[in-house]
């Protein structure tokens, strides 16, 4: 006999992600050939990805571009100079743990380690999550940092993904940051809404209508394929519940380093309610190398991204810099 209320939760399919390469490989119908490599480089940086994203995938396509975001690769253990473990130099910006301290006015806080999906290109795939996840016992030097520095106005909750701790703990966060009358605005950079759009639930939408602060969210995606109706429907569903949201995507060479892919992607966000936001060049993090595009093709497809879209639809290209002020704008 069925048990009661046995329906699956987001919580579910977070703890039921695919993380074996074979496992991926077989699903998809790909190449078996494929297998040593994946393992070998799941090793240095697992494999991690929810059967909802790749539901997503074309089967038998060792090119689809969600795919190449997450496929571990032979490519990833080269050594390639210029490309490096702390391409953004975070490490001297942690005053205290799980708190990142680079730009004015704004900290980022590191509630936990875990991430849906794990990105092959991401630029924090090695940081140091194990001195940096501050747990319920931290969050009183959290707190204590900010209070002390009044030009701090916005608390940005990034990844590991925010949106992987449970709402209860997300609730008890905002309402002790609530106490310092300083924050204006909460910022929560997040792929769950993506990957996993299940975790717009009832109870996230009304942990959000309660917050004292404007709520932004910024969910992260590349390619157009990877907004279908579930999650058009979950952003939509945000949207209407009055929180802004905004789109970073990466330039990965082989996923969208094309102008239509990148004019449908703004479309595709922005008739889900998102407007495009940074378009990044992608950091020099080590294992992603492969995912680096030519300075003269970036701006190629810049100009013309320009000549193809309003103004309001062209996300700002920027690169990120260690030890700058802010995010370096490139062809204005």
């Amino acid at each position: 006999m069925p048990e009661l209320n046995s329906k699956k939760t987001w919580q579910d399919a977070l703890s039921n992600l695919i993380t074996d390469p074979k496992e991926l490989l077989t699903l998809l119908e790909l190449d078996p050939a494929l297998l040593d490599e994946a393992i070998i480089a799941a090793r240095a940086f697992p494999l991690r990805v929810p059967l909802s994203f790749v539901a997503r995938m074309q089967k038998g396509n060792p090119d689809d571009p969600l795919l190449k975001q997450i496929l571990p690769l032979g490519l990833e253990m080269q050594e390639v100079r210029g490309f490096v473990s702390d391409p953004l130099a975070e490490q001297q910006a942690n005053p205290v743990p799980g708190l990142l301290h680079k730009y004015h006015g704004r900290v980022l806080v590191t509630l936990t380690s875990v991430c849906a999906v794990h990105c092959r290109y991401c630029f924090r795939r090695h940081f140091p999550y194990a001195d940096n996840n501050p747990g319920r016992a931290g969050w009183k030097q959290l707190f204590s940092y900010i209070a002390e520095d009044p030009t701090i106005n916005e608390v940005i909750l990034s990844g590991g993904d925010p949106l992987a701790v449970n709402d209860r703990l997300l609730r008890s966060f905002t309402n002790e940051l609530a106490a310092l009358s300083q924050i204006k605005r909460l910022r929560i950079h997040t792929r769950l809404p993506i990957v996993l759009p299940d975790r717009v639930t009832d109870e996230l939408i009304e942990w959000a209508l309660q917050l004292p602060f404007n709520l932004v969210v910024v969910v992260h995606a590349n390619h157009p394929q990877e907004i279908d109706e579930t999650v058009r429907a979950a952003l939509l569903r945000l949207r209407s519940a009055g929180i802004h949201l905004l789109n970073q995507a990466v330039l990965l060479k082989g996923v969208n380093d094309n102008v239509e892919t990148l004019v449908n992607l703004s479309e595709s966000l922005f008739s889900a309610g998102v407007l495009p936001y940074y378009l990044h060049v992608l950091d020099k993090v080590k294992g992603a190398h492969h995912f680096d595009l030519p300075k003269a093709k970036v701006r190629e497809l810049y100009l013309t991204l320009i000549s193809r879209l309003p103004g309001f639809l062209v996300p700002r290209l920027v690169r990120e810099e260690a030890g700058e002020l802010s995010k370096t704008l490139l062809y204005p």
